[in-house]
């Protein structure tokens, strides 16, 4: 299906207003970033730590340098604030997370060489997870992430008779203090394992977990039972044993019993286990995004509008920032650079290399297209926007928002974004879209690129002939660009 830039009524309107600035400082600097001249490395398995213990995070640079004047931040989902900072050859508390506050300490002794390990006591099973060890000098930034796994052994298990049930006899089996979460099982005397009636985990007030199984014995079954309590991590369980007299005992068949108890048990740990796996696997894919989006952004450029390149229709703001529809057509000079009908305008730089980042704030709108293309597309007549013809763009239509690839790709997006982020990476092949909203990644298109291309712009006009908003091309904080200016 073709997707095809619309035609316009002189009736619609747009407002526009918003300011836009990118420091002269940044747009110098950014024309001389380069890649990152060195590596940061972890371990490549998961560091284990016991709960109430301590644990070292190690990180080097490769090749080896010093890192003494660095900065040096080791952080979780979040860039701030942060588990531990080293900047101006000193550790900065100032922005430290308030729960290790006073648990870390930044191993020093050979950072001349590259080395440093981030060591975090009192363990808690909070700090289970990934962290990010993150170095910066300069404009060169790179990071590595490492898993932390926290494991507790709890108490032994206390087992109890709690009455009748089903023909047999109730017995209960209750452990507390693990970390991750126990699991329990019922052997035989030979060792063999048993269906348990129910089984519930739940946790404590200081974050580790108790468990309670529940076994139905029979006459007809074994009468001496063990409780077994371990976690995936341990190579330690906790183990105890009980035996029932014969008296205790009903004439019932435990079959049934015994059925009801495997059919509960599927129907709960199945839908459980697919619902973590979906939960960690989300939280994996948004700390990978946002990383990626934190690293376009040390790219940002000061991106300005052309006049020769705006359809008549199209109002710019004295400072080529804004851009909305007007009220009727503009008795403008019929250049070869004019987009018409197309109610569109190109930014004044072109990028034949390198990479580059700029945003732009969208608002409320419902009609946008945003992205880059080629310098030589045609200006005239109606066209086609997809790679194909030299367009790289997103759009906002009818409340769905689509990638222009052929055919077009449809978005899913949770929130909204009221600013769109474009990087582009000439020499990848690749225009990157993402939602400063929520810092998340909306859509990649890979390539190949040859001779210049320029941003596009489309503020278009919203459902019903309105022009409510502008599109305004925003200022990039400097937090975000590396702290590049002097």
């Amino acid at each position: 299906m073709t997707e095809k830039v619309p035609s316009f009524s002189p009736g619609s309107t747009v407002s526009s207003a918003l300011p836009g600035y990118v420091a002269l400082c940044l747009a110098l600097q950014v024309h001389r970033l380069e890649s990152a001249q060195f590596t940061v490395t972890g371990p490549d398995h998961p560091v284990t730590a016991s709960v109430g213990g301590e644990a070292v995070l190690p990180c080097h640079l490769s090749p080896r340098m010093s890192a003494e004047n660095m900065e040096v931040r080791w952080f979780r989902s979040q860039f701030s604030p942060s588990v531990h900072l080293y900047r101006d050859g000193q550790d900065q508390y100032g922005e430290q997370m308030l729960e290790y506050r006073e648990r870390t300490e930044l191993l020093k002794d050979d950072i001349t060489n590259g080395r440093v390990s981030l060591r975090i006591r009192d363990i808690r099973p909070s700090d289970d997870g990934p962290y990010v060890c993150f170095f910066q000098s300069g404009v060169s930034y790179e990071n590595a992430v490492l898993e932390l796994q926290v494991e507790g052994l709890g108490s032994a298990p206390v087992i109890s008779v709690e009455g009748q049930q089903d023909g047999g006899i109730r017995v209960v089996c209750r452990s507390a203090g693990w970390y991750p979460e126990p699991k329990a099982q019922w052997r035989d005397l030979q060792g063999q394992l048993l269906p348990s009636a129910s089984e519930k985990i739940s946790p404590e007030a200081n974050g580790l977990f108790q468990t309670e199984i529940a076994i139905v014995i029979t006459e007809e079954s074994n009468q001496k039972v063990s409780c077994s309590v371990s976690t995936p991590r341990l190579n330690q369980e906790r183990e105890s044993a009980i035996s029932i007299a014969e008296l205790f005992f009903p004439r019932v068949s435990p079959w049934m019993v015994a059925l009801g108890v495997i059919l509960a048990l599927l129907a709960v740990l199945l839908p459980l286990a697919s619902y973590c796996f979906w939960r960690q696997h989300r939280a994996k894919d948004k700390l990978q995004a946002e990383l990626r989006w934190r690293r376009a952004q040390i790219y940002a450029v000061d991106v300005t509008l052309a006049p020769d390149t705006a359809n008549p229709w199209l109002l710019l703001s004295e400072d080529r920032k804004r851009v909305r529809l007007g009220d009727k057509c503009q008795d403008l000079p019929n250049n070869p650079e004019r987009f018409d009908p197309c109610p569109c305008v190109l930014g004044t730089e072109g990028f034949a290399g390198g990479k580059r980042y700029w945003e732009v704030e969208v608002g409320d709108k419902t009609r946008w297209t945003l992205g880059v293309c080629r310098e030589s597309v045609s200006r005239k007549g109606e066209f086609t926007l997809t790679p194909g013809n030299g367009y790289w763009v997103v759009w906002l239509r009818g409340g769905r928002y689509k990638a222009l690839t052929s055919p077009a790709t449809p978005l899913p997006v949770n929130i909204r974004p009221s600013r769109v982020g474009i990087f582009l990476d000439y020499e990848a092949g690749e225009v990157s879209f993402y939602s400063v909203t929520d810092r998340s990644h909306l859509f990649t298109f890979t390539g190949t690129f040859s001779g210049k291309l320029r941003p596009y712009f489309s503020p278009c006009n919203n459902a019903g002939g309105t022009n409510a908003a502008p599109l305004i091309i925003c200022p990039v904080p400097a937090q975000a660009r590396g702290n590049l200016c002097p």
